[in-house]
């Protein structure tokens, strides 16, 4: 059980996304659980998911059983994986009868906001509220300032429409992404560094897929390779999560070489507005040239089935691949505590950074339910990161700039 030295009884979380979310519900549901009030810099109530597909790894799909209790069916089960040549057939020997479990950002973060402030949506219709108290969630807040304090940690923002603040907390997590603020004030020589290729994101309707292209890719984990490229895909809950076949979305990824700052890298991460994007490119702002020039190129170098996939996409994104980790996780005498993305970020290739988020909060419980010490927390949460980072750069590596056992 939760001792009185240990449960703070009062945590600001910075950043309002999966890390933050899981781990504000994680804190509500302790027996004598903090006050949470969470801050999250995008000025809009809702954050936009851009259609991205996740794998629900097994941390996620224990965070969700143990505190989501979401009472409903979250992914679609993908039971086999393979590779396909570049005529589009499957390749035998790349066959590996592999259940996994795949779902969506959008899903995920709806359920999650749910519970932590009970906010309704599509994603929870006919589902049974809980009696946990709820967390204060506030949006349009940017950091300022952080700093050690004798009642605890003091933490300055400015706010929309509402100009400078500041409160003091027990706890401070920080779960304000990759590019952390959080992280860069503690830790300024920690860089995000792009590791010289993106990845190109979409969707399409399961029902929009050709005969032969649900033949590969429904209920499968279907991935392609050439050299300097790797492409995959599986089926995703559609809007709201339905999980109707009639419903369901087709997500790819489709990782491709830039140099950085190449004429090619400036003018894809250009957005229609003139603007150039450092890590996203979201939905909405890609130039048509763009999208036309890399779907005809789709035409000339992937399998027909992938080529279709993009043809048919209406809202394509980007996201650039980076590297980033933390030498430590806490800081100001475990008072403040790097979460998630903000603590590393790994490369897609490992499917794990919804994990990590999952982890992270899952092993947080433990911690301040008294299974083990402060410290264990930390070399527990610092082995997850500093193992999956390292084996996510492996990854990509070998995908992009190496020789692929499964080349096409």
């Amino acid at each position: 059980m939760s001792s009185p030295d240990t449960t703070p009884k009062s945590v600001i979380i910075v950043g309002g996304s999966l890390a933050g979310l899981m781990h504000a519900l994680t804190l509500l549901s302790l027996p004598s659980p903090p006050k949470v009030r969470i801050l999250e810099r995008s000025p809009t109530a809702l954050l936009h998911d851009q259609g991205a597909g996740v794998v629900a790894g097994s941390e996620t799909q224990e965070f969700f059983a143990k505190y989501v209790r979401p009472g409903r069916d979250i992914a679609v089960t993908s039971p086999m994986r393979h590779y396909l040549n570049r005529q589009g057939h499957v390749m035998p020997e790349t066959v590996e009868q592999k259940a996994q479990r795949m779902t969506s950002w959008d899903m995920l973060y709806h359920l999650l906001r749910w519970r932590v402030e009970g906010l309704k949506s599509g994603h929870t219709k006919g589902l049974q509220p809980d009696h946990r108290p709820k967390a204060q969630y506030e949006n349009g807040c940017t950091v300022t300032g952080i700093s050690d304090d004798p009642a605890g940690i003091r933490l300055t923002w400015t706010q929309k429409d509402r100009g400078e603040q500041s409160a003091t907390a027990d706890m401070v997590i920080a779960a304000d992404g990759a590019s952390s603020t959080i992280r860069r004030l503690l830790a300024p020589e920690v860089e995000r560094k792009y590791a010289g290729y993106v990845a190109w994101r979409g969707t399409c309707s399961e029902t929009e897929l050709s005969e032969a292209a649900r033949e590969v890719f429904i209920e499968r984990f279907t991935f392609y390779h050439t050299e300097g490229i790797q492409i995959l895909g599986y089926v995703i809950p559609g809007r709201e999560g339905n999980l109707s076949k009639s419903e369901r979305l087709f997500n790819w990824v489709w990782y491709a070489n830039y140099a950085e700052d190449s004429p090619e890298h400036v003018d894809l991460m250009t957005g229609n507005d003139g603007k150039r994007h450092a890590i996203t490119l979201p939905v909405g702002a890609m130039k048509e040239s763009v999208w036309k020039r890399q779907q005809e190129y789709a035409a000339e170098i992937l399998p027909p089935q992938y080529a279709e996939a993009v043809r048919k996409t209406k809202q394509p994104f980007v996201q650039a691949i980076t590297d980033v980790i933390s030498p430590q996780n806490s800081f100001m005498d475990h008072k403040l505590l790097l979460v998630g993305d903000s603590l590393a970020g790994f490369r897609p290739h490992t499917a794990a950074s919804t994990g990590q988020a999952a982890y992270d909060a899952l092993t947080m419980g433990q911690w301040l339910s008294g299974e083990f010490s402060k410290g264990e927390y930390d070399r527990r949460v610092m082995d997850f990161a500093t193992r999956l980072q390292q084996h996510g750069v492996m990854l990509g590596e070998r995908s992009q700039f190496g020789r692929h056992p499964f080349n096409g």
